[in-house]
């Protein structure tokens, strides 16, 4: 994991886990530069029973793995909401996408909302449209990505790519956490020819994992 996080190239591959909608986004950062490669979202039908929505959720995290192939996965952390039965569904999303990434070997990372927040726009409440707002400009995309999930697995893998610059920078083995890992702090900025990097490719690629994505 050390020699990972002081790569000069990492590809990382943020997941905001749930079961309506669960949002990916495959960002890579080289030499410091972050550069988004595809994003979009997996859905599944709620009117169908959970356990063949897993089953499809699991079907599509394993082909999303295989055709994206990231360096890291980074995983949204759950945590206690109001709404039990959201909070269900978001933890079995949750642990499907940590065991699909841990059965190919993948180093997994898990922060939490407020930390990826801090991280992207400064502010830990900022809002899901300032998130938005900051991704796609830190990205370089000509548009704000939508739905929320597909921003949130964005700012998920600059959360983590931001605190390896960090970490890199200060030769520090071990990532500090993302509270202390805002992006202005690594001198990432906006990827050179982030709007030329085929990201709107989004809602089509890659392969069968995203064929649910341009129709959610």
């Amino acid at each position: 994991m050390q020699s990972l996080l002081g790569s000069e190239h990492v590809f990382a591959l943020g997941i905001d886990p749930g079961l309506s909608r669960c949002g990916y986004g495959a960002v890579r950062s080289d030499r410091g530069r972050l550069e988004p490669v595809v994003y979009g979202h997996l859905a599944t039908s709620p009117g169908e029973a959970v356990a063949t929505r897993l089953a499809t959720l699991w079907d599509d995290l394993e082909s999303l793995l295989e055709d994206v192939r990231p360096d890291v996965v980074v995983v949204e952390r759950v945590l206690f909401q109001a709404n039990a039965r959201t909070a269900m569904s978001v933890g079995q999303a949750s642990g499907l996408a940590l065991a699909a990434a841990a059965r190919r070997g993948l180093p997994v990372v898990q922060y939490s909302p407020n930390e990826v927040k801090l991280a992207v726009t400064g502010y830990g409440s900022a809002t899901k449209e300032q998130v938005q707002a900051m991704v796609a400009a830190l990205l370089g995309l000509a548009e704000r990505p939508a739905p929320a999930d597909r921003a949130d697995a964005l700012a998920l893998a600059v959360t983590h790519l931001s605190s390896a610059a960090v970490t890199a920078l200060a030769g520090v083995g071990k990532a500090p956490g993302a509270g202390k890992a805002g992006v202005g702090k690594a001198g990432v900025g906006k990827a050179p020819g982030a709007a030329k990097a085929g990201v709107g490719r989004a809602a089509g690629e890659p392969g069968p994992a995203t064929a649910r994505a341009s129709r959610a």
